[in-house]
This record gives structure tokens, sequence and C-alpha cells, in this order.
């Protein structure tokens, strides 16, 4: 059997671009010989001192529960419950159309398997540190002119890449996930590739 290799992406919960290529990623790992790792970033932290207009501020605002929730779960029980609760919380966000708050916190969690009390981080301050350092860490590679979803993953000869996206919808599945997962690592594995990107004329979709 081969080795199945880490491919670590950091997600944050609102966003339905990371959530729609966290899904791809599962389906991914059912094809090629991958596991995903689930960390935590923040539009939030990103978007600090950016004057993006009131409505986007207003979303920026209340982006904070979520990824202060689940790096309460990553620190209190490890990086692997992550998968799961991000899992309960993009349900709830994306497909049942739900606002986070205390009773939507407290239902993810026990979906997770967490308790439901780690709710009360979405508005503290007290793992704001452990937050931002988990977002450098997967900012870094990448630069700050992109949001989310940010994948790190050993290229096609084992060297370290990092890239933002890919931005899809809807989802592949089965092989074509595999192919496009290839197509990725090989551009992102080429010294000097940048970009490649072409009008957005789709909303997300989660079929």
């Amino acid at each position: 059997m081969t080795e199945r290799v880490s491919v670590d992406m950091w997600f944050d919960p609102r966003c339905p671009w990371a959530w729609i290529t966290s899904r791809w990623l599962l389906e991914v790992e059912r094809v090629r010989p991958v596991e995903v790792r689930f960390h935590v970033m923040s539009l939030a932290v990103l978007n600090e001192g950016r004057d993006l207009g009131e409505r986007y501020n207003a979303l920026m605002r209340a982006s904070w529960g979520p990824v202060r929730v689940c790096i309460a779960a990553e620190q209190k029980h490890g990086s692997h419950v992550l998968r799961d609760l991000y899992t309960a919380m993009g349900t709830r966000i994306h497909l049942q159309k739900q606002e986070p708050g205390p009773e939507f916190y407290a239902a993810a969690l026990a979906e997770a398997g967490l308790d439901p009390a780690l709710a009360s981080a979405a508005d503290s301050t007290e793992y704001d540190t452990a937050l931002r350092a988990s977002h450098d860490a997967g900012m870094k590679p990448v630069g700050l002119d992109v949001g989310t979803p940010v994948i790190h993953a050993p290229g096609p000869d084992g060297t370290p890449v990092a890239f933002f996206g890919p931005v899809v919808t809807p989802a592949p599945k089965g092989e074509a996930a595999g192919r496009l997962w290839d197509g990725c690592l090989l551009v992102a594995g080429t010294p000097g590739f940048y970009e490649i990107k072409r009008t957005r004329d789709a909303s997300p979709s989660f079929d």
C-alpha cells in the first residue's frame, strides 16, 4: 500500500469557498493517498485595519466567534478535533443557513463530541494569541494578498508547496477530485509559478 502523506488546510468556518474546498479534499482522500489535517485561519485577522466597506466589516466582526470556538477546541483537545467540528459548523452555516450564536456553538460542539461549554470562547479573547499563531502559520508561505482556503502539501518531488485555493464549485467527486488534486500539485510545484485565474461567474454550490 502507498503510504499516505499529510495535507494541511487552513479554513475560516464562515467562508463558503473554503467549505467547498474542504469537502473536495475529503473526496480526494478517497482516491489519492493523502490524509487531510485541518487548521484555523481568520478572515477577521487577515483583514484587520482594512476598510472594506461597512457590510464586509460587519461580516468580519461576526466571524470572530466561530474561529475562536474552533481554536479553543484545538487548544483543549488537539487539532484532530477540527475535522468533525468544522463539519458540524460548516453544515449548519452553509447548508442549513444558521447564524452562529450560543446555541449554534453548543450544538456543533456536542455533535463533534466536545464540551458545549467551549461555546463561551466565542466572546472571549483568551485564545486569540493561539488563533493568530495558527493563522500566521498558514498564511506565511502564501502571503497576505490571498484568503482561505490555503493548502500546504508535499509537491510532486516531495518538496513542500503552499497555495491559495482551489476556488471551485461544486466540489468535484471521485476521480475528477483526484485529477484536480494532481493538477494543483503540478502547478504549485512549478518553480516561479504564481497564478492561474478566470472571472468567477457562479455562486458557491454545495451539491
